[in-house]
């Protein structure tokens, strides 16, 4: 059974995740715009909205590959678990300094908390083999 939940976990967030970046190479302007709180953290930069769509879409890449390949899960999943939560740490950090206010936890949390959670919710259940039974 947690092989399975794992598998749909892994799918679902590599989708979003390889969307997410696919649609930030393609209208990286267009995304900026749509995404909440994004506009607000600072002026429109397209190179450096493209190169976080590269980092997207390896994320989804690598847990979609994770997914169907149970014996590389730990692999697959470490590294982009620790960006995600590199990530959420930052956010963190803007709201802790004055940067952003207290209202982008929940502005933040279905893009940027929730995944860093699963994807740290993935790595656990992988190391401890969990996910591949």
């Amino acid at each position: 059974m947690t092989k399975q939940i794992a598998t749909i976990l892994a799918s679902v967030l590599g989708m979003l995740s390889l969307a997410n970046g696919v649609f930030m190479l393609i209208a990286p302007e267009t995304w900026y715009w749509l995404v909440p709180g994004v506009a607000d953290r600072g002026p429109f930069n397209q190179h450096l909205v493209r190169d976080l769509g590269f980092i997207y879409a390896l994320i989804g890449t690598a847990f979609i590959y994770g997914a169907f390949y149970v014996r590389y899960r730990l692999q697959l999943w470490l590294i982009p678990a620790a960006w995600l939560v590199s990530h959420g740490i930052f956010h963190i950090w803007e709201i802790w300094v004055g940067i952003c206010g207290p209202e982008f936890f929940v502005i933040d949390f279905a893009g940027v908390t929730l995944p860093a959670f699963l994807s740290v919710c993935l790595v656990c259940m992988s190391y401890k083999g969990m996910a591949d039974e």
